[in-house]
């Protein structure tokens, strides 16, 4: 009915558009293409303000009654998913005590006849001596070992400068392909994660109703293992809502969403690509839906490739199905 009465009201007062020109890109909403027609403030007031006043008010009553269902839906009480516990401090959620090369040592084999090939890290040949030039590791500068897994081929001592630049977290990323030895964790700053049902559809998902995600980090000081530890660091958007269908594959993204919570990898701090402002709280790789009921700036639905999409992110950084079960270890 609210639906139909702003309609009816607005059908009278055709919205002229205008070519979107110069953009430059600074908004924190994601500009429109060049060449799409889109309605602007000073087009869209004029003409609702034809209406006779009565019907005005019911025009802007029935309005802000839509924007809010959009913006903010009304709530039911979560079944089946547990308590979300808040991200543990700036200390890592797993921290070792392992020297780098006790870590290493786990996951390469030593290579006696290196192949004609540079190394990746330092672009030096494999047959010559590491070129790198940071603080020298207690390695030998020309020994060269093979991951186990993807079997690429390094300098050792590249490979223990680069997990020493890393978290330290007893974990370690092939530079090459990518793959994950042991547990990835990132750098997320200390926050809150919250979840629940909302009892409305999503656009493309009319079958099931609504999960929201409710992140909340406040701004603070950075940590060792932050870009520039002491400097405050700003937190803007939060909390940030997001949203995912409430059916199978939605609840299994949640599920992994929450392992990614817990190791710290669902938000870094760095450089906003929206705002170009440093030392602030972004997201880290793994794309979310924060709009609820439209699609405008491409973060909403309908959106079919999305839950693939965020599962396959969230395998790259190491968080699959078989990371439930460690978890529940």
């Amino acid at each position: 009915l609210l639906l139909a009465l702003t309609w009816s009201l607005l059908a009278p007062c055709r919205v002229p558009t205008v070519p979107v020109k110069n953009l430059t890109g600074s908004s924190p909403v994601n500009p429109a293409r060049a060449g799409e027609d889109v309605p602007t403030a000073e087009h869209l007031v004029p003409a609702a303000a034809g209406l006779p006043g009565r019907d005005w008010l019911l025009f802007l009553s029935c309005l802000s009654y839509l924007v809010h269902l959009c913006v903010s839906p009304p709530t039911a009480p979560s079944s089946g998913f547990p308590p979300v516990l808040p991200c543990s401090p700036s200390d890592s959620c797993y921290p070792t005590g392992k020297t780098p090369e006790e870590v290493l040592k786990k996951y390469l084999q030593k290579v006696r006849h290196p192949p004609d090939e540079d190394c990746t890290i330092c672009m030096e040949r494999l047959s010559a001596p590491s070129g790198y030039k940071g603080p020298q590791p207690a390695i030998k500068p020309d020994l060269v070992g093979k991951l186990v897994k993807c079997g690429h081929v390094f300098h050792l001592h590249c490979l223990v400068a680069m997990y020493n630049n890393g978290n330290k977290d007893g974990s370690l990323q092939c530079p090459t392909c990518k793959t994950i030895y042991g547990v990835k964790t990132g750098t997320q700053p200390p926050g809150k994660m919250e979840y629940h049902i909302i009892p409305h559809a999503l656009p493309g998902h009319s079958d099931c109703k609504t999960i929201r995600i409710i992140y909340n980090i406040p701004p603070g000081v950075q940590g060792p293992e932050h870009p520039n530890p002491g400097k405050s660091f700003t937190a803007r958007g939060f909390p940030r809502h997001c949203y995912l269908p409430d059916s199978e594959k939605g609840r299994k993204v949640l599920k992994l969403l929450l392992v990614a919570w817990d190791r710290r990898l669902i938000f870094a701090i760095g450089t906003s690509s929206t705002t170009g402002e440093s030392d602030t709280v972004i997201w880290n790789e793994i794309h979310h839906k924060t709009e609820f009921g439209s699609n405008l700036t491409g973060h909403g639905y309908p959106d079919i490739n999305y839950l693939d999409n965020v599962l396959a992110e969230l395998a790259a950084q190491g968080i699959t199905e078989e990371s439930l079960a460690q978890e529940k270890d």
